[in-house]
């Protein structure tokens, strides 16, 4: 028999638990829990160590405390494990990500306190492949698991309408702004990717071999062809365009197969 590999990702251990034991007694369904993000990392990278990969991770949405701003959503990588063991917070969609770059072949579905379109975009627009309510029966919730392990995307009806409303607009706003972006000569959009990267301008002037002045002057030119007032605005208008950091190590970090 072919056994369905999950692991249960939610900080609440009861929860985490009795989901975990009604999910195994599925006789097809081997089953682990992790209470943090950091945790699932490192259950992940052992499995896959052992020959034994997961197949579906369920992470609770609220992982961590809370949600992201739809705006910025947060993307750790495989590295986000610190390396003394600590338990740092990774949000559910964050890890949804991070996931979805270093173990691609595990398929995720967040489970939610309650239905939110524009948290469920966000979700899938991380990597997820469903969104289900917590309350759901353990039927639903392992058609789902089998679902996903045949590509499939699950949604509540209940929330397509909303999600396909965001991911359209979310589509029609980072077109503007990837507009906005190309507007700007090869050496602004250095610029902006130091913006970015959250340097200052002494910093760019240094790292670009650049007077501040000039710096000063370049900034002030991406503000102006972005239509932003300040470099926050610029930063969140370049994430959207799908602009990604400097790499402070000197390459430039690539984002979607685009240069970034």
């Amino acid at each position: 028999m072919i056994r369905i590999r999950v692991l249960v990702v939610d900080d609440h251990r009861i929860f985490a638990e009795s989901l975990a034991a009604a999910l195994a007694a599925e006789p097809d369904v081997e089953v682990a829990a992790a209470g943090s993000g950091p945790a699932a990392l490192r259950c992940l990278e052992r499995a896959l160590a052992d020959g034994r990969g997961f197949d579906v991770m369920l992470v609770d949405a609220d992982l961590g405390g809370g949600g992201v701003h739809p705006q910025s959503p947060r993307v750790p990588v495989a590295r986000a494990v610190p390396d003394d063991g600590g338990e740092g917070l990774v949000d559910g969609i964050s890890l949804v990500a991070g996931v979805r770059s270093a173990y691609p072949a595990v398929r995720t579905v967040v489970l939610a306190e309650k239905d939110d379109p524009r948290r469920a975009a966000l979700a899938l627009q991380a990597g997820a492949s469903g969104w289900v309510a917590k309350d759901c029966s353990l039927q639903r919730l392992l058609a789902v698991i089998r679902g996903v392990l045949r590509d499939e995307t699950h949604l509540p009806p209940a929330l397509l309408t909303g999600v396909l409303r965001e991911l359209t607009a979310a589509r029609k706003h980072r077109t503007e702004s990837e507009r906005l972006v190309e507007s700007l000569t090869p050496r602004e959009r250095e610029v902006l990717r130091c913006m970015v990267a959250g340097l200052g301008r002494k910093a760019v002037a240094e790292r670009l071999f650049l007077s501040p002045h000039t710096v000063r002057t370049h900034m002030q030119n991406v503000l102006g062809k972005l239509g932003v007032h300040s470099t926050l605005a610029a930063v969140a208008l370049a994430r959207r365009a799908g602009v990604g950091p400097v790499d402070l190590a000197g390459d430039v970090v690539e984002r979607g197969g685009q240069l970034a």
